[in-house]
């Protein structure tokens, strides 16, 4: 059964790249409207044209997701440009590693200021609209280390934990009002960050994959897009681990 999302409109932040970008594409191939969000806007652009050439409405816009005025004005364009918002897909993430003994506060600030509240202030500003039109999907971008957390990554994992939280109790303040929130949490995938870790590393992690690969951006937007659609209709508060089987 192939996915129609004819007629709706999208709001993929970090989009720019990676899985944000599959993400977009994958919701335009399937026929919605793109709001393509990143800090930046060369990368979004790209994006934004790849959509375009897709026959679908794209804008792209430069925000810090961080910066909760920030997020109000840039959402109140997209709402007036393209007349609703159906789809938010909270994807914006960043790292910045290191054991808890040597984090530094502010690369802690940092991380859960984009991954966390970045999360809560697109949420809170898309949701009135959401609200307003009886309905809507909400899919949040997490990690299997909110579930199961890594030594070195305190900051990420906290936020990501603090995403699946949000998610779910999200979930339950507005399923009266026909909007459903869920998350993926992504296990080891394909990205320049990971192509950059030491061979070692690398055949470390891949032992621990019963699948014996990677995974692929377009592995976590087929999740995304399941979530965001009616055939996800009666989920809710629900974390899809897309990792193949990493998590036991």
């Amino acid at each position: 059964m192939q996915i129609d999302l004819k007629g709706k409109v999208s709001i993929i932040t970090g989009a720019g790249q990676g899985i944000g970008k599959a993400v977009a594409l994958e919701l335009a191939r399937s026929g919605s409207d793109v709001a393509v969000v990143d800090v930046n806007l060369d990368q979004a652009r790209q994006t934004a044209e790849e959509i375009n050439a897709l026959g679908v409405r794209s804008l792209s816009q430069k925000v810090d997701v961080s910066d909760f005025e920030a997020v109000v004005v840039a959402v109140k364009e997209v709402a007036g440009g393209m007349g609703r918002i159906d789809i938010l897909v909270n994807n914006a993430g960043v790292t910045r590693d290191a054991l808890i003994l040597r984090m530094k506060p502010e690369d802690w600030d940092f991380v859960l200021g984009v991954n966390l509240k970045g999360t809560f202030n697109y949420t809170a500003a898309v949701l009135p609209k959401m609200v307003k039109q009886r309905g809507g999907s909400i899919v949040n971008v997490a990690s299997i280390m909110g579930l199961v957390g890594n030594a070195g990554q305190a900051n990420y994992s906290a936020s990501k934990a603090g995403v699946i939280g949000l998610t779910r109790t999200t979930a339950k303040e507005v399923a009266s009002r026909g909007i459903n929130v869920n998350a993926v949490a992504p296990g080891f995938i394909e990205s320049a960050m990971t192509r950059k870790m030491p061979e070692a590393a690398r055949d470390e992690i891949l032992k621990r994959i019963p699948m014996g690969r990677t995974g692929q951006p377009a592995d976590v937007a087929a999740a995304v897009l399941f979530l965001a659609s009616d055939m996800a209709r009666y989920i809710t508060g629900h974390v899809l681990v897309v990792d193949g089987g990493l998590v036991e």
